[in-house]
């Protein structure tokens, strides 16, 4: 299937000219190639129907011929809007929902939004579409607070969508007068509904509100958290922390098979939500937490706190070296990480496979035919000291004392490079510990000879040293 955008330099479908058979070989060999030394990568999982999978579309405000308002995406590598009517992607009650909202506009004579000039009212349109309810919300994003007509637009933008057999749910203006890309602003007002819509996922219903991450492939995100829940092995017997949890999705899937489930997510807006979903599913088995992922592992670990199953599903960036050594710390039997770039994912099992974690296999989703882009799910176990080869034993963490017994050598380390950046040996630790009254053992790091000269800790590295020693109530 073709489409006409493509001439034109959508660039949104690089893969769309490639048959759809091919395109999942070509992924699945993707993710092979980056961590299949890691794991065996099973089939990949696509589309019975590869098209119009999209529930969710943002629409930018153009000048169009003659002069009326037009609407699409930016062409690739540039800065030139290209006026889409339809799109093979984008769910088609969506297209008809912005064949609507441009008529709406151009009724009520709005101009477009000019970045250069700093003129013009209406800048974007972000489209949502709840595929199990059916409910739709428009977001018509405005350069300024105030809407002229916005009752008559709601008017005629709901007569206008009747035509094409839509009914929309909910309106909102949203208003972002700042010089950026940045499609949404912080203000918002309900025109028209409750200013969400609901949808049905995994068997639990979720409010969608403008800001919402919600995954935009409904079909393939069931496949995605289906296969995450079916590899974390629940029981009914395990906590289980969703880390990066967004609005809740991951966790509240895996509630009704877990024992406890908590969810960690830096963004507060998306914490409300999910606190609220899991209210309107009367899951009482799931909390949920406002709080960098990463600090929040740490001291949770730190004050004896546990977790039998980690869910990690982290941007396209990946993971942090930190946010991984907080979840070893936790020591977790298994570790689910839902991947959204193989690239990234390859770079953080390096680092995973080094704190004692083994991946047992591999299996891509493709949650975005006809693009480039591939999800992975992985599942790692946590392996015995039987089974772990690679572990680095020293004999300075046996036998420990009263004081040591709060913090290994290697956490130590650990906390002085993540806060300071600077590198410790254990010799230099040891040497700190006994100014500050820590009782070494016997023949620890002591020099071949009376004489003998041992290089002695640098200022700036006992300080750190020692904030770690207070960190771990060592001092």
């Amino acid at each position: 299937m073709d489409c006409k955008l493509r001439a034109k330099n959508c660039g949104g479908c690089p893969l769309l000219g490639l048959d759809y058979a091919e395109q999942l070989k070509q992924k699945e060999e993707k993710v092979r190639a980056l961590v299949g030394k890691y794991g065996p990568v099973h089939p990949i999982r696509g589309m019975e129907q590869p098209y119009h999978y999209r529930n969710k579309v943002i629409s930018t405000f153009a000048t169009g011929w003659g002069g009326k308002l037009t609407s699409g995406i930016y062409a690739a590598n540039s800065h030139k809007v290209l006026p889409v009517e339809s799109c093979l992607l984008q769910d088609e009650v969506l297209d008809k929902t912005m064949q609507a909202v441009r008529a709406a506009a151009n009724a009520c004579r709005y101009q477009p939004y000019d970045e250069d000039k700093g003129t013009g009212l209406v800048r974007h349109c972000l489209l949502r579409r709840g595929v199990a309810t059916g409910q739709v919300m428009v977001v018509l994003v405005t350069a300024q607070p105030v809407l002229p007509g916005a009752k008559n637009f709601v008017k005629a933008l709901l007569a206008e969508a009747a035509q094409r057999g839509v009914t929309v749910t909910t309106v909102v203006q949203n208003v972002n007068s700042r010089k950026t890309s940045v499609v949404l602003g912080e203000a918002e007002k309900v025109l028209y509904g409750k200013g969400f819509i609901l949808d049905t996922l995994c068997g639990k219903t979720y409010a969608i509100s403008p800001r919402s991450f919600y995954q935009i492939n409904h079909a393939q995100t069931e496949v995605l958290y289906g296969l995450a829940v079916e590899a974390a092995k629940l029981t009914g017997k395990e906590v289980v922390l969703d880390a990066y949890c967004g609005i809740g999705t991951i966790g509240l899937t895996a509630a009704d098979h877990a024992k406890q489930v908590v969810g960690v997510e830096l963004n507060r807006d998306a914490v409300q939500d999910a606190i609220g979903n899991a209210r309107h599913n009367g899951v009482k088995n799931a909390r949920f937490f406002a709080a960098d992922a990463t600090r929040w592992i740490r001291e949770a670990a730190a004050a004896g706190e546990k977790a039998d199953v980690i869910f990690v599903d982290p941007p396209r960036e990946g993971s942090t070296p930190e946010f991984l050594a907080s979840v070893a710390r936790m020591a977790p039997k298994r570790v689910v990480y839902v991947s959204c770039n193989p690239v990234t994912l390859a770079r953080d099992l390096a680092t995973l496979t080094k704190l004692g974690y083994k991946a047992e296999g591999f299996t891509p989703v493709d949650m975005f035919p006809h693009t480039e882009h591939v999800e992975t799910v992985c599942l790692l176990s946590k392996l015995n000291a039987k089974q772990h080869i690679e572990v680095d034993i020293h004999m300075d963490e046996l036998d420990l004392t009263d004081a040591e017994k709060k913090a290994t050598y290697s956490e130590i380390k650990e906390y002085v490079l993540e806060h300071t950046g600077l590198k410790v040996s254990s010799l230099y630790i040891a040497q700190v510990k006994q100014k500050c009254g820590i009782i070494e053992r016997e023949n620890y790091n002591k020099p071949k000879s009376d004489d003998a000269k041992q290089p002695q800790c640098p200022p700036d590295k006992e300080k750190a040293i020692k904030e770690a020693l207070k960190h771990f109530g060592m001092i």
